[in-house]
This record gives structure tokens, C-alpha cells and sequence, in this order.
């Protein structure tokens, strides 16, 4: 019993710190000047984002792209810059993160 209780404590951990990690990312990368996890800034709440692709097998890839890239008109006129700075692997680490409902 005591071996579940420890396996869970870790695993409960380990998602803890990832998603702290990511949100660090997030500020890191300067995401938050524009985005909140749970409500509109310049551009959209990342849950708003969640919800909007949810089931979409295809929005990951799309987002990532529009995160390098940059975008306009999906969320309103305010375009979104694009962020060639940040590397490949923090923006599909970012990516999933917002989609998993930046938790």
C-alpha cells in the first residue's frame, strides 16, 4: 500500500512540475504578455484556445506553425507577431500545454 500511495505522490509530482515548467516556459518565451491561462489579454485565454481545437487531430501542428509564424483573424483584428526566436521544441512543448488546457 504504501509502495501505491508513493507511486502516486510522484506521479502527481511529476505533473506538477511539468506544468510549472511549461507555464515558466510560457513566461520565458514571452507568452504571457499576451495570453492568460484562463482569461482574454491581447490575445485569447489559453483554455479558450483548449476548447476551441479540442478534437481537432490536426490543430496541433496548425498551432505550432501559427506560433512561428505568426497569424491574424482567428481571435480578432489584433495579429499575433511571430516568435522565430523561440526554438521548434518549446513551441510544440507550449503547444500541448495550451491544448491540454494549460494545467
Amino acid at each position: 500500500m504504501k509502495l501505491i500511495a508513493a507511486t502516486l505522490f510522484a506521479a502527481t509530482a511529476l505533473v506538477a512540475t511539468n506544468a510549472m515548467a511549461n507555464a515558466d516556459l510560457a513566461k520565458k518565451s514571452n507568452c504571457m504578455a499576451c495570453h492568460a491561462t484562463d482569461k482574454k489579454l491581447v490575445g485569447p485565454a489559453y483554455q479558450e484556445v483548449a476548447k476551441k481545437y479540442a478534437g481537432d487531430k490536426g490543430a496541433e501542428a496548425m498551432l505550432v506553425e501559427k506560433v512561428k509564424k505568426g497569424g491574424t483573424g482567428t481571435w480578432g483584428k489584433v495579429p499575433m507577431p511571430p516568435n522565430a526566436n523561440v526554438k521548434d521544441e518549446d513551441i510544440k512543448t507550449l503547444v500541448k500545454w495550451v491544448l491540454a488546457g494549460a494545467k
